[in-house]
């Protein structure tokens, strides 16, 4: 396009389709564009990033600071244009003598910008290699603590205060409000209670909404009924055929068997699990303590008063690993929910959280995104596998940590450890139930020599130092594991998983109603 004070005419600039570009909103007045790619990285560094979706585009303020700490860049698409502008202004004299301005533009389209890097947080708090002497007297110390070059032994040995920064400072970039709660008033004469073990955690925190019932193995009477709240809570979310279902499919599973997880339960009916929480009080309370505890219990059943409710108890089995067995992290064929290893840092992109459902959304049948499924029923993904609670033989726990009813433990040696007792039961303890003393311990014992085996069969390399060392003998404690391909294949099959909180399930179900 180009024109004058005349009007001149214009003419369409082609546009460069190939031409594809990266725009950065740099942060500051760019005086220096080789200065300015330094703090970026170099254009080898922003290529780097820019091949990577999930990471950042730090911005080092002092490129040669290995101690400073970045400002990060979000990532976001575009759709703009990269015009070059140039101006001409050309002057000349009319014959009347006047100063007359000729000016014309030109436009140049330079390439489509599809990805623009935005600097929208705050960069981290920043801290010195310096010292402070006993004078207030600062004194830097990176000539003291960088090894700049090849050195000898006294550089090492040199007397150095201690100077351990941590990578960062701040773990978010953006700000947030903070509501900070008021100050509680409470009328004249009230004392706070005294703290003790069971009122220490939680103390200002309101109750969630799910109204549960909680016992604990020392209380002597056994809820008959649910809470009217809870009652009301559910008729009010429950409005369509599909939660009915669910309703009545639930019943029977306490008609046959009057205890049951979270976990079973949701493997055997198919329900969202935020509906679940309202379903759940509302046919069974729950245990936090004893040999029953973090299970649903039917209202009404006492299984300290039945013997035959012994197989209905808790197991809490976990997969003995670490170093100390021999196995480095990544020979864990059984990974870990949450680990220190996968520990992010603010350069990287974090996943965008699920939608939570709210009461509306369970209401009007709506999937997790917050639009109607028009392929599949209403909540039929949310069904577990049968390994999220049964225990077979030649077969790994899905987790490290697993609480398996003893009951849905189907082997034969471990059912005979169970039924030792069977026609002889006397007392019930808060520890071992209707059980043998010691019961749990046997379980776990014979559990991880089971698996210890299995995991032999499948990756006999990983125990052929402890073989040669210890032919013969079938240790107890070993390391957890799981065949990449069965892990795969559980990736595929799974499409909801229990739990992404906490690695014990029994607290996540908790901090879910309390």
């Amino acid at each position: 396009m180009a024109g004058g004070q005349g009007g001149a005419g214009a003419a369409t600039p082609q546009l460069q389709r190939d031409n594809r570009l990266v725009c950065v909103e740099y942060p500051g007045v760019v005086r220096n564009v080789g200065k300015m790619l330094q703090t970026l990285g170099g254009e080898e560094g922003v290529s780097r990033v820019y091949a990577d979706p999930s990471r950042r585009l730090e911005l080092h303020f002092r490129p040669k600071d290995p101690y400073c700490h970045p400002v990060c860049a979000n990532r976001f698409p575009t759709s703009s244009m990269l015009l070059k502008v140039k101006r001409t202004t050309r002057r000349k004299r009319t014959e009347a003598g006047e100063s007359e301005e000729d000016i014309q533009f030109e436009v140049e389209i330079l390439g489509i910008v599809t990805t623009v890097y935005k600097f929208q947080g705050m960069s981290d708090f920043q801290y010195l290699a310096a010292h402070s002497g006993p004078e207030g007297k600062h004194t830097s110390m990176y000539d003291k603590v960088l090894m700049l070059k090849p050195e000898k032994e006294e550089f090492f040995m040199n007397d150095l205060p201690l100077y351990i920064p941590p990578p960062i400072f701040s773990r978010l970039d953006t700000p947030v409000d903070y509501y900070y709660r008021p100050e509680i008033r409470h009328r004249e004469g009230y004392h706070n209670p005294p703290v003790s073990s069971e009122n220490l955690i939680g103390l200002s925190r309101a109750r969630r909404p799910h109204n549960a019932v909680f016992v604990t193995f020392e209380d002597e009477e056994i809820p008959s009924k649910p809470l009217d709240a809870a009652e009301q809570t559910w008729k009010r979310v429950c409005s369509n055929v599909i939660d009915h279902k669910a309703e009545e499919e639930l019943r029977k599973l306490f008609e046959v068997r009057p205890i049951w997880s979270r976990n079973a339960v949701k493997a055997n009916i198919s329900i969202h699990p935020d509906k679940l929480k309202f379903l759940l009080p509302y046919l069974a309370f729950y245990m936090l303590t004893g040999p029953w505890r973090s299970l649903w219990v039917r209202f009404g059943y006492d299984p300290r008063k039945h013997p035959e409710a012994k197989i209905y108890q808790v197991l809490d089995f976990r997969i003995r690993c670490g170093m100390k067995y021999g196995y480095a992290p990544n020979d864990m064929p059984v990974k870990a929910k949450r680990s220190t290893y996968n520990y992010s840092l603010p350069i990287t992109v974090k996943k965008p959280a699920s939608h939570t459902a709210g009461i509306q959304d369970l209401k009007q049948g709506l999937s997790t995104s917050g639009t109607r499924s028009p392929r599949k029923p209403a909540f039929s993904k949310y069904k577990l596998k049968d390994s999220i609670y049964i225990f077979r033989e030649g077969s790994l726990p899905p987790y490290r940590q697993m609480f398996y009813q003893l009951c849905d433990l189907n082997v034969e040696c471990l059912q005979k450890i169970i039924h030792r007792n069977d026609g002889t039961e006397a007392v019930c303890t808060e520890r071992d139930g209707w059980c043998l003393p010691k019961t749990n311990d046997d379980l776990r014992d014979t559990m991880s020599l089971m698996i210890k085996q299995i995991i032999r069969s499948k990756r006999p390399a990983l125990f052929t130092t402890a073989s040669n060392a210890e032919e013969g003998k079938e240790q107890l404690t070993f390391e957890s594991g799981e065949e990449e391909e069965e892990e795969e294949e559980e990736e595929e099959e799974e499409e909801f998983k229990p739990s992404d909180g906490s690695e014990n399930e029994m607290e996540t179900e908790i901090l879910d109603y309390v």
